[in-house]
């Protein structure tokens, strides 16, 4: 049996976990969830001992790769100091100096744990600064997982984008969202239009990284910012995947857009749990003014040590044209790879992040990334894990500081490969 001691683990780990993960996304993983050992750099070696090139990265948050010796030193040297006093220490400003230096309008920072505890801060922060309640939400776009965010990230069980998204869920909860198609300006002055609107902010990712890697339509992000101004509307980029990532200064610097707040996480530790809100003062200081915002971990030494030497990492110069040159290998090989074999599908990058869409001609939307053949895709996922590279599900790849051109090279081989043995003569899946 193929991963013999991974499918072992996995049966033994159904009995006390739920589903035998400890995050529902991952039981998506074919041909099975796998289970770790070690990881160094950009490779993993999993219980079967097979190496692995590693493109899941953690699910994105280990930018500087697996087991970064900065990041190790760094976090070693806290720990031996204190994992956490519950008081302050000179990290929390530090750092926080350093993301509002990092991103263009930003003033003050409140740190948190996860991408949804950010997200949840975020939303109860526009709504004391504006005395409204509703929001307007795109659909395909991520904000965490609690009652009120999950909403339009995938179809709901009637098809409608508009529903709830798990059982469990308020029932109330999409009746404070508009829910807007992404890119469409238009729409948005629309639900804004009208001296009462009740709209307290606008929600989006930069780029649409949860669902396709879409770039921004030209001028749209800037067009948000205007109909936010005109409206007296937070605007709230939520740079969860795309802070730290896609630019130093995430989307704010690359798209030239300055939200009203940042949400951000994933890539900020290299791999430790450590979100933030920054934002501008008017908003953020409401966190003084009968605002709650708690969390035991908040700021902790680890984390903040972690955040720290990722940082100093990703400030060096060079790092993020290497970005763009590897992400630019990577997305030219895996296109000829499909071209090579008659397969269609739809390769694009934005800065770090590799977009595979197969079935389709452009992965220009959301509606083609959800039309997308994912099914022959899942199979694909088990050939290059064969061949020693391991892919999340959904298509989206992760590159981080430490693979270089041989580790592209590697991969791009190991992807013709692997298409060739799930297709037949004429491109289409076995």
């Amino acid at each position: 049996m193929e991963w013999s001691q991974s499918a072992q683990m996995y049966e033994r780990a159904k009995l006390s976990l739920p589903g035998g993960v400890s995050s529902g996304l991952r039981a998506a993983m074919r041909p099975h969830p796998l289970f770790f050992e070690r990881g160094a750099g950009s490779r993993l070696w999993d219980v079967d001992g097979r190496e692995y090139v590693d493109y899941v990265l953690g699910w994105g948050p280990l930018i500087l790769g697996n087991s970064h010796p900065a990041l190790v030193d760094a976090v070693t040297r806290q720990l031996a100091a204190g994992q956490s006093s519950g008081a302050g220490h000179s990290r929390e400003f530090e750092l926080a100096e350093r993301v509002c230096a990092a991103i263009p309008g930003m003033d003050k920072v409140l740190w948190s744990n996860t991408g949804s505890e950010a997200a949840q801060i975020a939303l109860r922060l526009v709504r004391a600064a504006t005395g409204r309640v509703r929001f307007i939400k795109f659909h395909g776009h991520y904000h965490g997982w609690s009652d009120a965010m999950l909403l339009g990230y995938r179809p709901a069980a009637d098809g409608s984008l508009d529903g709830l998204t798990s059982r469990g869920q308020h029932p109330r909860a999409p009746a404070d969202a508009v829910m807007l198609p992404w890119n469409d300006l238009p729409a948005v002055a629309a639900a804004l239009s009208g001296p009462d609107h009740d709209i307290a902010a606008i929600f989006t990712e930069p780029a649409l990284c949860n669902s396709g890697v879409l770039p921004p339509a030209p001028g749209f992000l800037a067009g948000l910012r205007e109909l936010c101004d005109a409206h007296g509307v937070v605007l709230v980029f939520d740079e969860v995947i795309t802070g730290f990532r896609i630019a130093y200064g995430g989307g704010t610097e690359r798209y030239g857009v300055s939200p009203d707040l940042a949400v951000l996480a994933k890539a900020i530790a290299g791999g430790l749990p450590l979100s933030a809100v920054a934002g501008r003062a008017a908003v953020m200081d409401l966190a003084t003014q009968g605002v709650v915002h708690a969390g035991t971990y908040n700021g902790g030494p680890l984390a903040l040590a972690a955040a720290d030497a990722t940082l100093t990492e990703l400030a060096r110069p060079g790092v993020y044209e290497a970005f763009e040159e590897r992400a630019g290998q990577l997305t030219q090989g895996m296109r000829k790879a499909l071209a090579d074999h008659g397969v269609t599908g739809a390769v694009h990058h934005v800065g770090p992040v590799v977009q595979c869409t197969p079935g389709v001609p452009a992965g220009d939307s959301f509606a083609t990334f959800m039309s997308a053949d994912w099914d022959w895709y899942g199979a694909l996922t088990v050939e290059l894990l064969r061949r020693g590279i391991y892919v999340l599900p959904g298509g989206r790849w992760y590159l981080s500081t430490v693979h270089d051109e041989a580790d592209v090279n590697r991969t791009v081989a190991a992807f013709g490969a692997a298409v060739a043995a799930t297709v037949d003569t004429t491109g289409r899946p076995r």
